[in-house]
C-alpha cells in the first residue's frame, strides 16, 4: 500500500493491543467447551462451576478486546474497506452475545441445569464461530498486514 500497511490506532509503544488481548477470551471459551463436554460426559458438577466461571471471565476479557478492536475498526478507514475485517468483527460479535445468553442461562437457572443441554451446544457452536473469526483474524495480519510495522524494526540493542 503507498501509505504502508493500515495501522492499529490502539497500541502501546507502536504495540497493538488488541491482538494482545485476544488469547485471553479464546482460551477461556475453549476452555469452557470443554468443561461443559466433561460435564456432561461425567456429570461432575465441578465442571459446570468451571464452566460458568470461565465463561464470566471470557466475557470480560471479550469486552476489553473488543474495545480495542472497535477503536482499531473505527480509527483507520483502510481497515473497514476490508471485507474481512467486517466478517471477523462480526463474527465476534455473534461469539459474544451468544456467550452472552449462554451465561444468562446458566446464572438464571443454575450452573448444572444451565449447562445442559443448551449451554454445551451454545459453547460448542461458539468454538466453531471462534475458528472462522480467528481464520479472518489472520488474514487481515498476514494478507493485508494490519498492524504489523512497515519496517523491521533496528538491530538489537548492545
Amino acid at each position: 500500500m503507498a501509505d504502508g500497511n493500515p495501522r492499529s490506532t490502539a497500541q502501546i509503544a507502536g504495540h497493538p493491543i488488541h491482538p494482545m488481548l485476544i488469547p485471553f477470551p479464546i482460551a477461556f471459551l475453549v476452555a469452557t467447551s470443554a468443561s461443559d463436554l466433561a460435564f456432561w460426559s461425567w456429570g461432575n458438577a465441578m465442571f459446570a462451576t468451571a464452566a460458568i466461571w470461565l465463561l464470566g471471565a471470557a466475557l470480560v476479557m471479550a469486552a476489553l478486546a473488543a474495545v480495542a478492536g472497535l477503536i482499531d475498526f473505527l480509527g483507520e478507514r483502510r481497515i473497514r474497506d476490508i471485507r474481512d475485517a467486517w466478517l471477523h468483527m462480526i463474527g465476534n460479535i455473534v461469539a459474544v452475545l451468544l456467550s452472552l445468553i449462554n451465561f444468562y442461562l446458566r446464572y438464571a437457572n443454575g450452573a448444572e441445569a444451565g449447562a445442559l443441554p443448551s449451554g454445551v451446544w451454545i459453547s460448542l457452536i461458539v468454538v466453531l464461530l471462534l475458528l472462522f473469526n480467528g481464520w479472518k483474524g489472520w488474514n487481515l495480519v498476514y494478507r493485508y498486514r494490519v498492524g504489523v510495522a512497515d519496517t523491521p524494526p533496528g538491530p538489537p540493542r548492545q
